[in-house]
């Protein structure tokens, strides 16, 4: 592939329009010209609008809600540029919908995430390019290269500022989240506790039991993605009552669906720190303690250092 970005095409689905103007600005390259939008029927009509042929194209779209259509916008974007002879297709997806349906828990249900990923490749991608997978065992759904970027120096620059040296605790909501939040842990200096969450079904929590001491402490809730907000405000409030000074939470995607705003308004939470990876909806942009920070940069990077041959794996940190 060549050296310079002359044959670099970055093209943005509806999903993530003004994320992928931002990572063209970082680029310094002009966004591609696409026509995507719906027929009468709802069917979803695509139409690239340049030469592509022998170009390395990266198409940006997140598969969030309406997640079957910004799917189908992907798929039928990534169809039109393997057909345009596109020498490689890299689907860059910040946020990778159906994650969490990434095994079977009962019996006669789909593996989503692996349908998403056969569809994904069938489609054109040559590799995939996401951020902070639901689980990492996602990238083993795929016969293609895929990196799986972290929002953490992202979210990590903005804490240092933030908290300013207080003492602070990291909090993971389950079991699940520890990794990511000993990490956490280590780059701030910070203590580590952890929720012992108890589901009665799919986002209801029973209860919650906090593993570690959060008392006089300022605790920041970590996790991937924050959807209906039920297990974030849960935990904030079993904090509050441990006697945690102040409460933080991150994540790097904010689906933020159903009651998620109230809930978070009605919560001890100070401020739920998110990236852009998802487009905050109206009523979210609305809510004062959400405070959004941009990765184009970061994907930007990856995006150069992919299309010129080079290793990305310092971005992993």
């Amino acid at each position: 592939m060549p050296q310079g970005l002359d044959a670099l095409k970055v093209f943005g689905g509806n999903s993530n329009l003004p994320l992928a103007q931002e990572i063209c600005r970082y680029l310094k390259v002009p966004l591609g010209k696409a026509i995507v939008e719906t027929f009468s029927d709802g069917e979803t009509k695509v139409e690239v609008k340049e030469n592509v042929r022998g170009g390395d194209v990266f198409v940006i779209q997140s598969t969030c809600a309406p997640g079957n259509d910004n799917l189908m916008e992907l798929l039928l974007m990534m169809d039109a540029f393997k057909r345009a002879s596109a020498k490689r297709i890299t689907a860059v997806m910040p946020y990778y919908g159906y994650a969490r349906q990434d095994r079977k828990v009962n019996p006669r249900v789909p593996i989503s995430a692996k349908l998403v990923a056969d569809l994904i490749t069938t489609a054109g991608a040559s590799r995939v390019l996401t951020m902070d997978l639901h689980s990492g065992q996602i990238q083993g759904f795929f016969n293609i290269p895929v990196d799986n970027l972290y929002s953490a120096p992202v979210l990590l620059r903005y804490l240092r500022r933030r908290l300013n040296n207080k003492k602070v605790t990291i909090v993971s909501p389950d079991a699940g989240g520890v990794p990511r939040a000993r990490a956490f842990a280590k780059r701030l200096s910070a203590s580590l506790a952890i929720m012992d969450k108890r589901r009665v079904e799919a986002n209801v929590v029973e209860e919650m039991n906090i593993i570690g001491e959060v008392e006089g402490e300022v605790a920041v809730l970590l996790d991937d993605m924050v959807d209906t907000a039920g297990t974030l405000t849960m935990a904030a409030k079993a904090l509050e009552r441990a006697g945690a000074s102040k409460i933080f939470a991150c994540c790097a995607h904010p689906i933020l669906s159903g009651s998620a705003i109230k809930k978070i308004n009605d919560s001890p939470l100070q401020e739920l720190v998110v990236s852009n990876s998802v487009p905050l909806t109206p009523e979210s942009q609305g809510c004062k303690k959400i405070k959004v920070l941009s990765v184009a940069s970061l994907i930007g990077e990856a995006i150069r250092r992919t299309h010129q041959e080079r290793s990305v794996s310092s971005l992993f940190v």
